[in-house]
């Protein structure tokens, strides 16, 4: 199970310093939700279900090999981004940082334990909009725009 809420940023935080990976995923199928992703040099399968704030979510670490050939079945559907791990709190901000056709797009999520503490999140001062609901900004979606 999957607990996040999605934000637009306009003005990055201070990255120095900040852990940081490059990610690369490709999706093998939009509904279902299906994709692989090679995160530094780690590889993964991921399959997710619909919703917003709430969804399952199934994943696992592969073979490069896997990755590679799953890969190929993305007919192009592909995303690249920086991802920068901010400490927030008791949380960790997932900063993205979009690559390619998607350059200018910074979006940062935060991952819950349950629904009360995402309701209850108060959010640092930059970030902007929040996009939990938007579905134009899923991962799925812009891949295959």
């Amino acid at each position: 199970m999957e607990i996040e809420r999605k934000f637009l940023v306009d003005t990055l935080p201070d990255l120095d310093g900040v852990k940081f990976d490059k990610i690369t995923q490709a999706y093998l199928s939009i509904t279902p939700e299906a994709r692989v992703r090679k995160r530094g040099e780690k590889y993964y399968y991921t399959e997710k279900g619909e919703g917003a704030l709430v969804r399952e979510e199934i994943e696992r670490e592969i073979t490069r090999d896997e990755y590679e050939t799953l890969f190929e079945k993305s007919e192009g559907r592909v995303l690249e981004k920086t991802r920068y791990c901010i400490p927030y709190l008791d949380h960790i901000i997932e900063l993205d940082i979009y690559e390619g056709r998607h350059a200018g797009l910074i979006v940062a999520e935060i991952e819950f334990s349950s629904e009360a503490q995402a309701h209850s999140f108060v959010a640092p001062d930059w970030l902007g909009k929040e996009i939990t609901y938007d579905i134009s900004f899923r991962n799925k979606i812009l891949a295959c725009t």
